[in-house]
């Protein structure tokens, strides 16, 4: 008796329109070389995979790619002991802009912020929009000797920015900033260093926002977490 060939997996098509109207919609160019040929094809995926990684509406970095730049350099510093800074920025009073002046003056506040704090940083840094008017800056080798100052710099550069929001009108907005330097030589994790960060944040907006507060590296206490995962992972635990 002839056996009946079981049925195959049909391989989904490739929606190279759909895909080249996505990048379009985005502003971003087609890809180099001939359409098809692997060189085109290789442009169109380097291309969606730095799109899935871009918000929207600033070009900054977004949540995802944040989240693993920042999982990527806690292992960084837990391994070479280099400093880092971990800031946390919020937009001051961001939902009376846009009672104020509509959804769309809120669209250009946020662009023009974006744009202040990628003026303000090296090209080394990350610059994300973590939510609505919320963003991150990520700063390897950055030690405390100079965080301050460059907290400062990111905050003034957005202080000093007027933001067209009408024909006639022009606004000025500013930031509250919060950050925390990475603890070196120690297993962390990227939710610890962020609720540092984060509780700094809610310092500089409880003290009356357009302020800077860094966590000292000084007092950066080692958590009883982060002292089980140093246990956990240490050579002399097998010893026990």
């Amino acid at each position: 008796m002839e056996a009946t060939p079981l049925p195959t997996k049909q391989a989904a098509p490739l929606r190279l329109e759909q895909a080249l109207q996505l990048l379009a919609q985005a502003g971003h160019p087609p890809p180099a070389g001939e359409a098809g040929s692997t060189r085109w094809l290789q442009g169109l995926i380097d291309a969606l995979v730095d799109l899935s990684s871009r918000d929207a509406l600033t070009g900054l970095a977004n949540r995802r790619a944040f989240e693993l730049a920042l999982a990527r350099e806690t292992d960084r510093v837990a391994r070479s002991g280099e400093p880092a800074l971990l800031l946390m920025l919020d937009i001051d009073h961001f939902k009376r802009v846009n009672d104020t002046w509509g959804h769309a003056a809120g669209d250009q506040v946020i662009k023009g912020v974006a744009s202040a704090l990628l003026d303000s940083v090296r090209p080394m840094d990350v610059v994300a929009r973590t939510g609505g008017e919320e963003f991150a800056i990520l700063l390897p080798n950055c030690g405390s000797a100079f965080g301050q100052t460059v907290a400062e710099r990111v905050r003034r550069r957005v202080e000093r920015m007027p933001v067209q929001v009408a024909a006639q009108q022009q606004i000025s907005v500013t930031v509250s900033i919060g950050g925390a330097f990475a603890p070196q030589w120690v297993r962390s994790t990227p939710a610890l260093w962020q609720q540092r960060a984060d509780q700094q944040l809610y310092l500089a907006k409880a003290q009356g926002r357009n302020l800077v507060r860094l966590e000292p590296a000084a007092v950066s206490v080692v958590s009883n977490e982060e002292k089980r995962l140093l246990f956990e992972t240490s050579q002399f635990h097998d010893l026990e």
